[in-house]
């Protein structure tokens, strides 16, 4: 699968807004379902009551969802056209899954924020969006679901969207787009819809076929963390030694200069392999093996860059996070480990410097803790140094994650800002 034909795509709203439903009306028109999901969805719907099929369903796959009727996990859906791959990613509108909405949301490359026509936009629907800017997600479409239930109404959808507009001036939103729909009926979803004639623009699929994403990637600064080392496994391959990773940002070529952190040794790629071979080229999110010129020191959770073009080292980050563990809370002088990109190292909580209230963006000074769900900007001290860039900048070398070491559990998400004190 190229990596330049996929967009990960991430829905939001709040609840009963009809996320899961634009979603299963798209794979289903898309005509991306098989006989035996749809047969299963209209069984389902039977069992419930429903005089017709809860395109929901294909989404909602958790018992508790279909009992309650809302969404709890994040639920993923692969589908393509002839223009590109998708990943949908159906995530929880209700506010003590704040968490799920979060992971659902750090990859995507558009979020689909879905509003019902007859409520407008909701402290909800701010909250989302606020949320997909925190995560720099780069294109934003308001879907103004449920036309259907106020005639189609063209004032209605206006006002939706001047409300938006000056919600979303205060944020940092490169790229939005309004699309009015009814997803129960189709209209505007996969094909354009004959009950809007005053609507000039296309429906949605149209909208996700032709978002720009590949240029939102990164492809000038080399960030490429060492996953792993490749030494021989037989006498005749002694002198091999090759680097496995992930290239997270820019491009590389053999015959390009890199330099190692946190040695800092320089060195020259002489060659990028893949399972199908050599490659002359190797872009953002491929798995490739580096082999370099030079026998130099280069470990896993070490980073590959350029030797000009190189990663802020820090020992302390300043970074905003999202807590993410029911069990316990956050508070200065707690001690976490902590894992960025590849490297691992432990963490001390210097700061809460203040907590953030998601509904009004406003900053709480005086918090002394985080909680479940709760979003703040702390400063950490780390016990080595980590290779960073804002993340802004770079979404895989400015993120992180702090887990406790006594629970191996992932307690909190975080992005790093681009303040350094």
């Amino acid at each position: 699968m190229s990596t330049v034909d996929l967009a990960r795509i991430a829905t939001a709203g709040s609840v009963d807004d009809g996320k899961s439903t634009l979603i299963g009306r798209l794979l289903y028109d898309s005509k991306s379902l098989f006989t035996d999901q749809l047969d299963a969805v209209a069984a389902t719907s039977r069992r419930r009551g429903d005089d017709y099929t809860d395109l929901a369903l294909l989404t909602d796959g958790l018992r508790a969802e279909r009992e309650q009727g809302i969404t709890i996990d994040v639920a993923y859906r692969y589908f393509s056209t002839r223009r590109r791959k998708f990943i949908l990613a159906d995530t929880p509108g209700h506010i003590q899954y704040t968490r799920n909405m979060v992971t659902g949301a750090s990859t995507a490359d558009a979020a689909l924020i879905v509003v019902d026509a007859r409520h407008g936009v909701s402290e909800q629907s701010r909250r989302h969006t606020f949320l997909t800017t925190l995560l720099g997600v780069p294109h934003v479409v308001l879907c103004v679901n449920k036309m259907d239930l106020v005639d189609w109404s063209e004032a209605v959808y206006d006002a939706i969207c001047d409300n938006f507009t000056q919600f979303a001036a205060r944020l940092r939103v490169p790229d939005l787009t309004f699309i009015p729909m009814s997803a129960l009926l189709g209209d505007n979803v996969v094909t354009s819809s004959t009950n809007m004639g005053w609507y000039a623009g296309g429906p949605l699929l149209n909208r996700l076929e032709t978002m720009h994403v590949a240029s939102d990637r990164n492809l000038v600064d080399v960030r490429f963390p060492v996953q792993y080392v490749i030494r021989p496994q037989s006498s005749h391959a002694r002198d091999y030694r090759g680097y496995a990773g992930v290239v997270e940002s820019g491009l590389m070529r053999p015959g390009d200069p890199v330099r190692a952190l946190p040695s800092g040794f320089t060195s020259t790629i002489a060659s990028i392999e893949t399972p199908d071979g050599e490659v002359e080229e190797a872009f953002p999110q491929m798995s490739v093996t580096v082999r370099l010129r030079d026998d130099i020191d280069v470990s896993r959770g070490d980073m590959l860059c350029r030797p000009h073009n190189s990663p802020q080292i820090r020992q302390d980050i300043d970074a905003k996070i999202c807590w993410m563990d029911a069990a316990s809370v956050l508070q200065p002088g707690r001690k976490y480990a902590i894992k960025h990109t590849t490297r691992w190292g432990r963490a001390l909580v210097k700061d809460l410097t203040y907590a953030i209230d998601v509904n009004t963006m406003h900053r709480d000074e005086t918090a002394s803790e985080l909680a479940l769900n709760e979003i703040g900007r702390v400063q950490l001290r780390t016990t080595v140094p980590f290779f960073v860039d804002p993340y802004q900048v770079n979404r895989s070398t400015g993120s992180f994650i702090l887990v406790d070491e006594s629970t191996n559990r992932t307690v909190a998400a975080g992005v790093i800002e681009t303040h350094q004190y």
